[in-house]
């Protein structure tokens, strides 16, 4: 009995709990309907306007609730990655592969960018391993590219890519690629950072270290040749074009230079092409620069012998160093600094080698007494067919110093420019080939006019005077002749001068011949008869004239014929016995045949009858003095 009142007593409670539940029903029931009904009814935004609401702060809630574990997951990310990007750059390149290694490195980049940004203090130990980490695998990636480089550090002979015309050697191809992906890190800000080198790559500083130093090395043979070969010749010598080792020299860094820019252009990022380039070349040009230094100081004390080393260093080195910036658009500066006090000598033998012509002459103390050549004129007119060796240096040196200002030291200097020489300088045009004729005719007169005066005071004897400068014009005309300054002489009234001081030199020697033909004059007296006939208007009958003489012009015609022997033997004499170019010898014998032998055939046809035919006095006839004046050619 007990047990069924306890089992109706729990069923009473569980309909009670149902009409509960129906009773809620109903009531939502209600509410469900009293809101359809306000649907209906048009009032809806006030009934959905609950709903949404609710609706609506749920979905901000969720997705800031999204965000917080997005961050959440970011923050903790990189710290849960630490480890293994640690093993990897514990492990180091060669072991991981480069690709995996700066991929990783790449990762803690980013890593470190996120932590920054959020500024937590939970992160700063993080930031502090991933630094760390970053400094450690830039400094193994330096080490790499070090030992990369070192592995073609070896210097070269370059002669050896010269003699044989092979280009010199470049980076294989996998190599530049390998240097390359490890610069394209180093030279990131983030690498220069982890390595405190925030105005210069690491990679840009140890590619010049070790290429600069490999450049340096094996140009420096060719660096000391250049000065021994320039040396190297006998004292008062004419430098001779060739000789110095400077052109070898110069050709090796023209061409290791270049392939060192194919090598960095294989490398570097474009923008860091100049930068690597000048900071690898700086010490090769820099011994280069020394080494010019030293040839200039051997220059400037040889500077009339040795000034066209100089005009061939400025032809080289200016070639050179256009030819280098138009491939690399780099050095133009360096070069013109290295040449600069070369070309200043240049510029300033102009004017020296003009005074020391005028000081060589001027202290010679004696001259040939036989009218022979000095050795200085030949020297002064090598000196002008050597320069017609450097028109490219010579046209801008001439072009900066300006037509005749190289005529003395003080006009030179107040021409005096520091500027560069540039590509149009260089131009061989009619302007460049005009200033070094006139600059080799200055000096012809120069020399011509030196000599002249010098004659007039050492050589007391106007006809010796004459043979010595008819000499020395004829040396000069023949040495113009069989060279190239026959060409730059071409124009501009070069002959016409020469041929004025040749005629000046045959009128000094021609002055000794007035002796024996002022002898050869006689009177006549147009009151005494008809005159005798003259020249081929007739033949004169020389009995009858001698008839018609006095006893005392009969005497005078005997002296004349006797002076002019006298004369003429001794001047033929002293003719053969001086020393004449061939040239001169028999242009100054037609000379004198052309004023001596038709005046003595006149005086002859007149009065060789006055000793009979016995040759007491008239020693000569026509075609015997015909015969002596031509011996003397």
């Amino acid at each position: 009995m007990k047990a069924r009142n306890a089992d109706h007593a729990e069923e009473s409670a569980e309909v009670e709990v149902l009409f509960a539940e129906a009773a809620k029903l109903d009531a939502i029931s209600k509410k469900i309907k009293a809101s359809s009904q306000r649907l209906d009814s048009g009032y809806q935004p006030h009934a959905i306007k609950p709903v949404y609401s609710n609706t609506h702060s749920l979905q901000t809630m969720n997705a800031n609730i999204n965000k917080i574990l997005d961050a959440i997951d970011k923050m903790l990310g990189p710290s849960e990655d630490k480890g293994r990007e640690e093993r990897i750059i514990r492990a180091g390149p060669d072991p991981v592969g480069l690709t995996d290694y700066l991929a990783s490195l790449k990762r803690i980049d980013r890593a470190l960018s996120s932590m920054s940004s959020t500024n937590l203090r939970v992160n700063q130990q993080a930031i502090g391993d991933f630094n760390q980490l970053l400094s450690e695998g830039s400094n193994q990636l330096q080490a790499l590219f070090k030992s990369i480089l070192a592995e073609d550090a070896q210097p070269v002979e370059p002669l050896n890519y010269l003699v044989k015309k092979l280009p010199f050697p470049v980076f294989e191809q996998e190599k530049a690629s390998k240097l390359g992906l490890i610069d394209s890190f180093l030279s990131s800000v983030t690498a220069c950072k982890a390595s405190n080198t925030s105005r210069e790559s690491p990679s840009i500083r140890i590619y010049a270290e070790l290429r600069g130093g490999y450049l340096s090395e094996s140009l420096h043979n060719l660096s000391t040749a250049s000065i021994s070969t320039s040396k190297r010749k006998a004292s008062g010598e004419i430098y001779r074009q060739g000789t110095s080792g400077i052109g070898t020299y110069a050709q090796a860094i023209e061409s290791s230079f270049s392939a060192e820019f194919n090598n960095i252009s294989a490398v570097f990022a474009r923008e860091n092409w100049g930068p690597a380039f000048d900071a690898t070349c700086r010490k090769a040009l820099a011994e280069f620069a020394k080494t010019l230094r030293e040839l200039n100081m051997h220059i400037k004390a040889n500077l009339t012998t040795d000034c066209f080393l100089a005009y061939e260093i400025v032809e080289i080195v200016t070639n050179v160093g256009y030819r280098l910036d138009q491939q690399t658009g780099q050095l133009k500066l360096p070069f013109a600094d290295a040449l600069k006090p070369i070309r200043e000598n240049a510029r300033s033998s102009l004017a020296e080698l003009l005074e020391d012509v005028r000081r060589r002459v001027s202290s010679m103390q004696v001259l040939p007494l036989d009218g022979s050549i000095i050795p200085f004129t030949a020297e002064v007119m090598t000196r002008m067919q050597t320069m017609t060796l450097y028109p490219q240096s010579l046209a801008s040196i001439m072009a900066s110093v300006g037509d005749g200002n190289w005529q003395s030291v003080a006009s030179l200097h107040s021409t005096s420019t520091t500027s560069l020489p540039s590509l149009k300088s260089f131009d061989v045009g009619a302007d460049s080939s005009q200033l070094l004729a006139h600059y080799i005719m200055d000096t012809i007169e120069t020399l011509l006019t030196s000599l002249d005066a010098k004659a007039r005071v050492l050589l007391k004897n106007k006809s010796v005077a004459g043979v010595f400068m008819a000499n020395n014009v004829a040396l000069i005309d023949r040495m113009i002749r069989s060279s190239d300054l026959s060409s730059v002489l071409a124009t501009g009234g070069a002959s016409a001068k020469i041929e004025i001081w040749r005629k000046k030199g045959t009128s000094a020697y021609l002055e000794s011949w007035r002796e024996p033909c002022s002898t050869l004059m006689d009177v006549q007296y147009t009151n005494r008869g008809a005159r005798p006939p003259s020249g081929n208007s007739g033949v004169i009958d020389s009995a009858a004239m001698i008839k018609q003489l006095g006893s005392k012009d009969k005497d005078s015609i005997k002296e004349k014929f006797k002076n002019f022997n006298t004369s003429f033997d001794d001047l033929s004499s002293k003719h053969k016995s001086l020393q004449m170019e061939r040239e001169v010898r028999s242009q100054l014998a037609r000379e004198v045949q052309a004023i001596i032998e038709p005046l003595y055939a006149r005086f002859w046809d007149r009065y060789h009858e006055i000793d009979k035919g016995k040759g007491k006095y008239v020693k000569y006839d026509k075609g015997s003095l015909s015969a002596q004046l031509a011996g003397l050619g």
